[in-house]
């Protein structure tokens, strides 16, 4: 576990070193929250990479008496999606775009799940799970969607998802023991 505290004392103290750490172990998963937000890879890049320039910046006005370090970088990536929307750089999904979305989302689960070795013990304990409960949690793990997120895409309530993710996760750790 890193300090994400630390390396934005360092990053202020103008240690390249700890903003190529914090790029390395958040730059996966800013990417992801920014791809939520904006639906374009482009943009989201742009975003996580205007992002740490900020942090990089900035990083003399942190102060960990008022939060945490990863809060403090995850608002400066969400402030700087939210200028990206405002200034309209992004075309506003219509139905048939969100139809492919979730078709493309789909695949990127249908994707991931198969390409688990036929023979190893996650593949078979996910396909004792009924499928629901699959794609709730492949949703969860793989595109890092909310629980939000996935009674939208899957439409069902939001409670049911709760549970399948609760109750699906039981059963892979009861079939991993």
């Amino acid at each position: 576990m890193i300090d994400h505290s630390a390396l934005v004392a360092a990053c202020a103290a103008g240690d390249r070193a700890a903003l190529k750490t914090l790029m390395d172990h958040e730059g996966k998963r800013m990417l992801g929250v920014a791809l939520r937000m904006l639906r374009r890879r482009d943009l989201a890049e742009d975003a996580v990479q205007e992002s740490f320039v900020a942090l990089w910046r900035n990083a003399g006005q942190f102060d960990p008496a008022r939060g945490s370090a990863t809060g403090w970088i995850y608002t400066i990536l969400r402030n700087r999606c939210l200028t990206l929307l405002r200034q309209g750089e992004r075309d506003v999904p219509h139905g048939d775009m969100e139809a492919f979305d979730e078709a493309a989302d789909e695949s990127v689960l249908e994707d991931a799940y198969h390409r688990l070795d036929a023979n190893s013990d996650l593949r078979r304990c996910l396909s004792a799970l009924e499928p629901s409960k699959r794609m709730a949690i492949l949703a969860s793990y793989v595109l890092g969607y909310s629980h939000g997120e996935i009674s939208g895409r899957m439409k069902a309530p939001l409670g049911s998802v709760k549970a399948w993710l609760r109750r699906g996760l039981t059963q892979l750790r009861e079939c991993l023991s």
